[in-house]
This record gives structure tokens, sequence and C-alpha cells, in this order.
């Protein structure tokens, strides 16, 4: 369904029980192979995954919290949290039966009363579960495990809306964090999940720890891939170590003090695999996906006329160089609203990112469009390297562009929350910022925040863009394949034509690094079950 549906087609993107007891050790007893040492693209700044996209927040969500369903390695969803569920009178009654044994860490029992908050707080944040709550009559606990839909007409997404990895994913929090406002993070981090978060442990911009919870229950059956399946835990302790300067952390990796690192830089890859003890995968065969994002609310970017103008003025290719190399294996440009190689992938308007580049031409639309010299505040993390790269890039080309840069670099977890400011730029907002999304995020209308045109509501830079919103709500009703994609190209027209709610600026692929005396680790994002020493 979700190949079918929510990447647009058949053809799809490619792919890429009760728990044996472990025994613990203290960590005072120096038992090195029981704990696995990561190191993240950023610092957690920000600790709740509900209100906000980033990444290494979605990651450490993973850890804590579980999910009611989970992505397999052929993007399809399946149980995690639920035993089965049970679809009737054509998909408008859907009930679906919690797992026995479920724990959140203080004890209590995991709920479908939990359930149903945690869902309806997640809806509230993501772009598909709020299309499909409008479809929705009735969600209710009948009992400490049934979780009870009452559809006004069948949604065939939603398995995979409530197990997407996409951000922010439908994590299953106690019912008196999930009443917690959506825009409000939550206090407490209490989960179900596989691992406990050490909050007397935490050292902001330096470490984050988690520990194995011994109560967690994984599935008894299937097998492990993606987010989906048995989530068994070799480790007794995760400890993520943010290391911003590249230097640093290669040294760790080449001197066994770190055991996987997430986003090592192109420049230190070929190092990297010269090292016998390490391994260089490309994990996610969706890519990452680049972007500039405006902020719509303030000058001078609430004038959609220069934000088309600064269409003229993106090369993909300086933006991906700069971000992983010259090796044009690991990335591409020619890179529209859609991510290349799914079924929604499409050259409408294209020539917009593809003709020849030329700076006196956008300095020339820029002022017919009215620009006047008005300051752009671009706020860039000096410790995430991949966007401190597109920043670079971006600063420079908005200097040839001829506007005015504020270049405001400050740290990842700075940048997040400032992106969150609706405040004018000149007291403490932002105009532009650089960010990446993984090609699943992307790949079609329904998970892609960035196209979201519902003003206030919207994600970090709030546009408001009417034709965009009636081509998406268009998208979910169309009937088939053949008709999701002329609507897809109409979307990208409008993107690149009209609206341009962001500058696309590539795609590429990321390489992990980890020890070669690591098994099990599982493709698609970071996760922390499976995986051994040995």
């Amino acid at each position: 369904m979700f190949r079918r549906q929510m990447l647009g087609g058949a053809a799809g993107i490619a792919a890429m029980g009760a728990a044996t007891a472990l025994p613990r050790f203290a960590v005072a007893q120096g038992s090195a192979a029981r704990v696995l040492k990561f190191i993240p693209q950023a610092d957690l700044a920000v600790a709740d995954p509900i209100v906000t996209t980033a990444y290494v927040s979605r990651n450490h969500g993973y850890m804590v919290w579980d999910t009611l369903y989970g992505f397999d390695q052929d993007y399809r969803p399946q149980p995690q949290m639920v035993q089965g569920h049970v679809v009737e009178d054509e998909g408008r009654r859907v009930t679906m039966t919690l797992r026995e044994g479920l724990k959140f860490h203080d004890g209590a029992p995991v709920r479908a009363r939990d359930c149903v908050a945690s869902i309806q707080r997640w809806a509230k944040r993501d772009a598909l579960g709020q299309v499909m709550m409008t479809v929705v009559d009735e969600l209710s606990a009948p009992d400490d495990r049934t979780i009870l839909w009452r559809l006004k007409r069948a949604f065939p997404l939603m398995f995979e809306a409530l197990g997407k990895p996409a951000t922010p994913v439908c994590f299953i929090m106690p019912e008196r964090l999930a009443q917690t406002d959506p825009a409000v993070p939550v206090k407490e981090m209490i989960g179900s999940g596989p691992f406990r978060y050490k909050a007397d442990e935490r050292v902001p911009g330096a470490r984050i720890v988690y520990e194995r919870f011994a109560d967690y229950v994984p599935r008894p059956e299937g097998t492990p891939t993606w987010t989906a399946g048995p989530k068994r835990v070799h480790f007794d302790r995760v400890e993520w170590n943010v290391m911003p300067d590249a230097a640093t952390a290669a040294n760790a990796m080449q001197n066994g003090e770190a055991d996987w690192w997430e986003q090592p830089p192109g420049d230190l890859q070929e190092l990297l695999r010269r090292n016998r003890n390490l391994t260089m995968e490309i994990q996610d065969p969706t890519g990452l996906m680049g972007m500039a994002r405006f902020n719509h609310l303030h000058p001078p970017f609430d004038n959609p006329a220069i934000r088309r103008a600064l269409l003229g003025a993106v090369s993909q290719a300086d933006y991906m160089t700069a971000v992983i190399g010259t090796d044009r294996s690991l990335w591409r440009e020619g890179v529209g609203i859609f991510t290349p190689e799914t079924p929604l992938a499409n050259d409408a308007g294209m020539e917009a990112l593809t003709s020849p580049r030329d700076y006196d031409k956008v300095k020339r639309d820029l002022a017919a469009a009215g620009y006047k010299g008005e300051k752009v505040v671009l706020i860039a993390a000096t410790d995430f390297p991949s966007l401190h790269a597109l920043a670079m890039v971006g600063h420079d080309m908005l200097q040839k562009c001829g506007m005015n840069v504020d270049f405001v670099s400050t740290d990842w977890g700075t940048v997040v929350q400032r992106r969150a400011s609706k405040e004018a730029p000149e007291k403490g907002g932002w105009s532009m910022f650089f960010t990446f999304w993984a090609g699943v995020d992307m790949a079609n209308p329904g998970v892609q925040q960035a196209l979201r045109g519902h003003g206030q509501a919207a994600w970090f830079g709030w546009p408001t863009a009417p034709r965009l919103e009636e081509l998406r709500n268009a998208w979910f009703e169309a009937p088939d394949l053949a008709a999701q994609q002329a609507i897809a190209r109409d979307i990208q027209l409008q993107a690149l034509q009209q609206d341009v709610p962001y500058l696309p600026c590539g795609q590429y692929f990321q390489a992990w690094a980890y020890r070669r005396n690591l098994s099990g680790v599982l493709k698609g994002l970071p996760m922390f079950w499976n995986v051994q020493r040995g």
C-alpha cells in the first residue's frame, strides 16, 4: 500500500517474542563490550520528537518511545506495538489490539488511552496525520488493549501514517505527557521503547546516554528491518558523544574510542575507508535532499517574486560538491520537488533550476521584484558540517545576487530553536536557513512538510499557498498512479513557477562509518537494536 500510495506508484523506491534476558553490568566494572559509543549528526537540542522535525530528535525518539506500526525494508507498514488489527464496514471501522506485556519506563502498563492521546497530539503536528484526522468521526479506547476508529470513509494510508519514519513520527507516550500542548515540549522522557533516557547523565553539547530497558518485550516474530520487526537489544548502554569537530570525530573512530559515526563528511571518507577496522556503507537509498527554506512572513521573502528570482542563482552542483565532494556518484543535480527515481519525480518547470546560471539577470529580476536592500538574516549551524557547507554556498550565492546578508553562525541547537520564532528578523527571527530531508520524507505530497501552504500552521517558514494546498488535496483523491503523477507535475510547476516555498539544492548519499566488529546494523535510520559486537 505504501509503495503505491505513499510513494505514488507500484514502482516505489527500490528496497534497500519475548527477548532473551541479557545480564547487566555496571559501567564501573569497565565492561566496554556492553557499551556502544555513537557520534550523532548533532546535539539533541529538542528532546520531544513531536514538536520538531529535527532528525536527531527523531532518532532519539526511537530509542525512548515505541510506535504502533513500523516500516520494513520495502516501506510497508508492519505491526509493532499492536498485535494486529481488523478492518470492517468497507474501511470505516478499524479495531487495533495492543500486544500484551507493554510497559512504560516508570512501570505503568501501556493502555489504549495512552495511544489515543498520543495519536491526537502527533496528528496536530504531522502533515499526513492532519489529513487523516479530517476523516475520523471517533477515536476511542473501549478497553485497555483496544483502539477503535470510526471513519467517515476509508483512509487507506492510516497504517502508513501511524508507522512512517518521516518526521514527526507517531511515538506513543503516557497519556499524561500526550496531553501536553503539541507546540510545547514534554517535560519527561518516559516511553515504552527499548532504551531508557538517562537524564542524570545528560551533558548539553557533549553527551546523551541511554540504558537498556530490561522490561521491554520485543515482538516475538518477524525479521528486524528498518523500524519493523523484533527490537532485541544487545548493549546495556548506548552513549551519544557529540563531536562537532570532524577531525576529532575521525580520530575517535580511528583510535577505537567510538564505534559508529552517523555523518562523516566527504573529505574524510576516503581516510576512513582505508582503515581496515572500519566499514563505510550508504544505508539509505533515498538519500538526503537539501533545501534553503524561506521565512514567508517577513520581508524580503514574503514577496514571491523575490523568491522566484533566486531560483536562477541556485547551482545544485556547487551545493552538493561543498557537502560531499567531487565524486558525482554520491550526489545528483537537476533535483526538483520530489525524490529522484520515485514515481512522482518529474521534469515540469525544471528549467528554473537547470538553465544557465546568470547572476546579473538575477540582480535585475530582484530589482524588478521590488528588492530594496532589505537585510537577509541567514542562520547557519557551525557544528553540523553538511548544513554548514550548504549555508556557506548559500551565503556566497546571496552576496553574488547583491542581497544584504547578515550571516548568523551558531550551533544547530540554536538554529532549531530560532527557526521556530515568528518574530521579524531584526527582532530575533530569521529570513532563511538550510536543511536536509531524507528522500523518503520528500517522495510525495502526503509526507512532504515543506510543501504545505497552510500559513501559520505550516512548517517553519509558514507559507500561505492556497493553490498548493488545493493540489495536495486533489492528490489524496486521485484514483490511480497516472492521476497522481499528473497532479505531481502541477504541484512542481506551482512550486517552481509561483509559490517557491523553498530552493531545492540537490540530493546526496550519506555513508555511515562503524567498526567492523559490529554486526546487525540495520539499514535506513541509526537504530540501536539488533546491533551487537562480534
